[in-house]
């Protein structure tokens, strides 16, 4: 948010009538080009201004800025800035990224429409924009009469307006989306910032959309919003957001806590006494036997990676793959795991190794990964390191997990180790199957 209030602050400076650049109409054959700056003015502005030396370095800023929509060409949808006479515009303020805005599929979906119903050459459809409106049309099957009726009244709206401002607002909405939905190969400067990750974290939250608040009754275009609903959030409603997370951490905090609390000594007294504050060392004689205890195996429970951080529970899980014939997932996991504490000096040996062991053609243990895994670990491995096989391991925890949760197993004590450990049956993992499927999914 500060990076944008001082964007803002050079945009409102270049707009200035006195000392910004000047804004005017350009006449061409037949028609005016309304409220428009050439590039090479922008980056003489910012020269000045800014007490920049060299152009490349001006157009650069000019180009960062541009990127954030904040002024856009008006003949093409890249959005960069060029030091010559090609035509810019600024953008609305309404529509500036400082407001926050997280427009959805159906929204551009409406855009789109829109633009298809009006009978305008510099309002036609793009390839990529095509392409786009299909797939929503696609994605929307249900709700699409209600899309393109949003679209039709919107429509009707701008046909009241005067010819000049329909023009440059139908610019102004186009540089906006070319922003959150831009050109295939251009950078999307609004993705996955930390505002949308807490709120992807957070689905009872009323999110902002393009045309207000996400309700399927509006029928407003960002163009004709009530003000109300485009208002910033006040003080009040930041302390109301920031006490929320405070209590979602302090909430996952305590869970911890309870879930772990009776696995350490220091919190729960042990039995037998606690090592540390005694001269006992029989609970850590325990805590290294392969005869688990009842409280070890609850913990196996909490998660894959606890079972597997305990050697008993790492040989519990590995006999009960051993029966399935699927205990090459769980080596190799583990060739993966020791790969990544190598010395570098060894990495590009053990990675190869590995490869021999689990991948390579005819391996003598070798594991199903499906197409995309494997063409991706192959590539790594033509500049082999540390983490070469990163997504061939995500792969395979996802079948150890699978695994994990199936079934129920038994120890030689009698303890349910089954409910942690998990027993089930992988098909296509067993004897020649597994060959066939590992082959099957290369190809």
């Amino acid at each position: 948010m500060i990076v944008y209030r001082k964007i803002e602050e050079i945009v409102t400076r270049i707009q200035d009538e006195t000392e910004g650049v000047p804004i005017r109409t350009v006449k061409s054959f037949l028609t005016k080009i309304p409220s428009v700056v050439t590039g090479a003015d922008i980056v003489q502005w910012l020269m000045k201004n800014l007490a920049i030396d060299d152009p490349a370095e001006a157009m650069h800023i000019g180009s960062l800025i541009a990127a954030q929509g904040y002024f856009f060409p008006i003949s093409d949808h890249v959005l960069s800035l060029k030091d010559d006479g090609s035509f810019y515009r600024f953008q609305a303020p309404y529509f500036w990224p400082s407001n926050c805005w997280e427009p959805e599929n159906t929204d551009y979906a409406i855009y789109l429409c829109k633009r298809t119903m009006q009978n305008k050459t510099r309002l036609e459809l793009a390839d990529y924009e095509a392409e786009n409106l299909a797939r929503l049309q696609r994605a929307f099957t249900r709700k699409w009469e209600f899309i393109f009726m949003q679209a039709e009244a919107q429509v009707k709206i701008d046909r009241k307006k005067d010819r000049i401002e329909r023009k440059i607002l139908d610019s102004q909405e186009r540089a906006f989306w070319d922003v959150h939905r831009p050109v295939p190969g251009c950078v999307n400067t609004t993705e996955m910032d930390i505002r949308k990750c807490r709120r992807m974290r957070n689905p009872q939250r009323v999110k902002k959309s393009v045309y207000g608040l996400i309700d399927e009754g509006q029928s407003q275009s960002p163009v004709h919003t009530p003000s109300q609903l485009a208002r910033k959030g006040t003080k009040a409603d930041m302390e109301k957001e920031v006490l929320l997370i405070v209590c979602c951490v302090a909430f996952s905090l305590m869970s911890y806590t309870e879930q772990y609390q009776e696995y350490d000594p220091f919190v729960m007294s042990p039995e037998p006494s606690n090592p540390w504050t005694s001269d006992d060392l029989s609970f850590w004689d325990l805590e290294a036997s392969k005869d688990p205890s009842q409280q070890r195996v609850r913990k196996w429970g909490f998660s894959l990676d606890e079972a597997l951080k305990d050697p008993a529970g790492r040989d519990q899980f590995l006999k009960f793959l051993q029966s399935e014939f699927s205990s090459e997932n769980l080596q190799f996991w583990l060739a993966v795991q020791d790969l990544k504490r190598q010395p570098l000096e060894n990495v590009a040996e053990r990675a190869q190794e590995i490869w021999t062991e689990f991948l390579a053609e005819g391996a003598s243990s070798a594991i199903n990964l499906d197409s995309h895994s494997y063409e991706r670990t192959s590539a790594n491995l033509k500049d082999p390191g540390r983490y070469s096989y990163e997504d061939a391991q995500v792969n395979n925890i996802t079948d150890r997990k699978t695994a994990k949760k199936k079934g129920r197993r038994s120890n030689e004590g009698g303890t349910q180790v089954g409910e942690e450990v998990g027993r089930g049956r992988d098909t296509g993992r067993g004897g020649g199957r597994k060959r066939e499927g590992h082959k099957k999914g290369r190809r």
